[in-house]
């Protein structure tokens, strides 16, 4: 983006001092926690584990045990990871470790593959000294009429360990700590509880349907949670970032659970950036003290205040600046005439029908370049199915622009597709084989596996690599579909099949040498101008936060091809949630015949129409989801005062 910075330099230097020295300003917290930030998750898990191996340590040369409250989910997977590492790189013992798990559904075998026992052993236990005597998790197998008296001695053998030094805790979307829900009161013991509905969803993703989720689960109580020493709530994820503001910004209810860790003595808040942003000092920072000023977080409060007073951007005043805490915009050498024009401009540039660039045309303020007029380009798609919803608009343009695209498919989305879909599949080409009279003894055996396994699986039994390999298949037609509905040729269509995905489980291997070099090989072998990418960081745990990890490091391994100094990555998004009005840097329009068009091409992804596999926290159709967001982007476009569109894609430029 190129923006004209002078008038924002000349607000950077207003100097506020007295006749006596430099003015002081008090900050307001809005915080009832102590709160610490972190760039990422990885970052802000080495820092949690690295906490943890100290207090092992510390206890070990004073000859005392440690006592760790575990919690399972995806927020503590890094956490285990690096004290995995630390145990095997730096001799990190867990002899004198004892361990309290929060919680288990109930019912549960250990044996299941949504088992939080099985959990703990995959991701901790089966990977350090631990020693198999000091591993307490909550029994979810045990007769109903048992529960009562286990949780009463589940509580004992705590107390007789010497309570917990440190307890880790996520928090889920309806603010519950372990599985203590709305209405769980303050001293509450571990017990049996009956899960949310939005819990239940949530972890639907987990097992074959929602169906499958257990409504009752046995968990440690707020009341038990509270005995701990120092408590870790750690949150990763712009969709977390609501609940946690609620949670640490808020007043305490039962309503939210986690808000009654704000009488905790020793609660410690860990979150990444997108989990943050809901936080006042991170969404308007304006509203608790001065602020650094620069040209985004300018832009960010004057979108902001437009939407705060439902005023257009070049309709704001003086007054409007001063009764909303930004005075400091608009004292000494600016106005609001001035600041909301450069804002207006700002916005104005974004906007364009060529995301390829426009040929022959003046580009300063352009968001991509006019040359080369012709560019090849690489739109990544995690899933199948991620390049026609997040941006079906923008690849018909680059297409129809005549610019020579390449969509590549990250993963096979195979976990993604319905058993009776599979097995819809299996039987079509039986009776296909058998109606042609090709169906030889080889294929019918296998077919016959096939059926059998599909109409015997129990919930959550990992598929067999036959019925993998169909359901890959089902997608890859699929995603051929819906890119030649774009216009595409199949020869300009890669299915990259990273092994990372490749374990028949939701829970997917660590990203490895193999997965990047799949990227670097294509990048390398197309040579690409632009590179779009899936900038979906809502879970970082998630298929797609892997996937653009891939990406990112393949950027670096080929930083010193030549090619690679005209190489672009923008980030699309739009599956999950959208980019802020503010981060946008290109905003590609669409007609409603453009939007219609963008709808079709998602229709040829028949597996995830109706009823989704993996749904996430909208029950919308995916379809439905693409075009509310679309419309809400030219809608807030519109509202700021800008041109009036039917929909649009967002896009933000990485500078990495």
């Amino acid at each position: 983006m190129h923006h004209s910075t002078g008038f924002f330099d000349n607000i950077m230097k207003i100097k506020e001092k007295t006749a006596t020295g430099y003015l002081k300003y008090e900050l307001k917290n809005f915080e009832k926690m102590p709160v610490k930030i972190w760039e990422d998750s990885q970052e802000a898990s080495r820092h949690v584990a690295r906490s943890i191996a100290l207090a092992i340590r510390q206890k070990q040369q004073d000859g005392e045990h440690i006592v760790l409250g575990l919690a399972t989910g995806s927020t503590p997977i890094k956490v285990y990871e690096d004290l995995v590492r630390m145990h095997k790189e730096e001799g990190l013992s867990f002899q004198n470790v004892i361990t309290f798990n929060l919680d288990e559904y109930y019912p549960m075998s250990r044996e299941a593959q949504q088992s939080y026992w099985r959990f703990m052993h995959e991701y901790l236990f089966d990977h350090v000294d631990v020693l198999p005597e000091n591993i307490h998790i909550p029994d979810g197998t045990l007769p109903m009429e048992k529960i009562a008296g286990y949780c009463e001695f589940y509580e004992k053998q705590i107390d007789l360990a010497g309570g917990i030094d440190i307890q880790l805790l996520g928090i889920g979307r309806t603010g519950h700590i372990g599985f203590n829900e709305p209405g769980a009161w303050e001293t509450s013991p571990t017990r049996m509880v009956r899960l949310d509905h939005i819990t239940r969803h949530d972890a639907s993703r987990d097992f074959q349907s929602g169906d499958d989720v257990p409504y009752r689960a046995i968990t440690m109580g707020v009341g038990s949670i509270f005995k701990a020493r120092t408590v870790y709530l750690m949150a990763w994820g712009q969709h977390k970032a609501s609940i946690i503001q609620q949670a640490i910004e808020g007043e305490i209810s039962t309503s939210v659970p986690a808000s009654f860790l704000q009488k905790h003595p020793n609660v410690k808040v860990v979150l990444d950036k997108s989990a943050a942003e809901e936080l006042t000092k991170m969404k308007s920072p304006w509203l608790a003290g001065i602020c650094n000023w620069n040209d985004d977080l300018i832009c960010k409060a004057v979108v902001w205040l437009s939407q705060k007073t439902g005023k257009p951007i070049l309709k704001l005043t003086d007054e409007d600046y001063n009764e909303h805490g930004l005075s400091d915009l608009i004292i000494e050498q600016a106005n609001s005439y001035e600041l909301n024009i450069q804002i207006f401009n700002r916005l104005q540039r974004t906007i364009t029908g060529w995301p390829g660039g426009k040929p022959h045309a003046d580009d300063t303020n352009r968001p991509e370049r006019a040359k080369p007029a012709k560019k090849r380009v690489i739109l990544f798609s995690p899933h199948p199915d991620d390049d026609v919803i997040s941006m079906g608009g923008t690849f018909q343009r680059l297409v129809d622009q005549g610019h020579e695209v390449h969509v590549a498919y990250q993963t096979s989305g195979n976990i993604a597709v319905h058993d009776y879909d599979a097995l819809r599949y299996a039987e079509f080409m039986r009776e296909f084989k058998s109606s042609q009279g090709t169906l030889d003894e080889t294929a019918s055996a296998l077919y016959d596996k096939i059926i059998h396994f599909l109409n015997t699986k129990d919930s959550g039994t990992p598929d067999i690599p036959e019925v993998r390999s169909i359901k890959g298949l089902i997608r890859r037609g699929e995603a051929r579909g819906g890119a030649r509905f774009t216009g595409l040729q199949d020869k300009q269509i890669h299915f990259l099949d990273m092994p990372f995905y490749e374990t028949g489980k939701t829970r997917k291997m660590p990203l490895g040498d193999a997965d990047i070099q799949i990227i670097v090989d294509l990048m390398a072998r197309v040579k690409p101008h632009q590179v779009f990418a899936a900038g979906d960081l809502a879970d970082p745990h998630g298929t797609h936060r892997v996937c653009l990890d891939a990406i990112f490091e393949s950027f670096r391994r080929l930083d010193n091809e030549a090619w690679m100094k005209d190489c672009w990555l923008w980030m699309y998004r739009g599956a999950w949630h959208e980019w802020a009005v503010h981060e946008i840097e290109m905003a590609v329009p669409m007609s409603p015949q453009q939007l219609r068009k963008k709808r079709q091409a998602i229709f040829m992804h028949q597996s995830q129409k109706d009823r989704a596999p993996f749904p996430g926290d909208d029950s919308r159709e995916f379809w439905q989801r693409a075009e509310d967001r679309n419309k809400g982007t030219a809608q807030m476009y519109r509202d700021l005062g800008l041109a009036e569109y039917e929909a649009m894609e967002a896009f933000v430029r990485w500078k990495g």
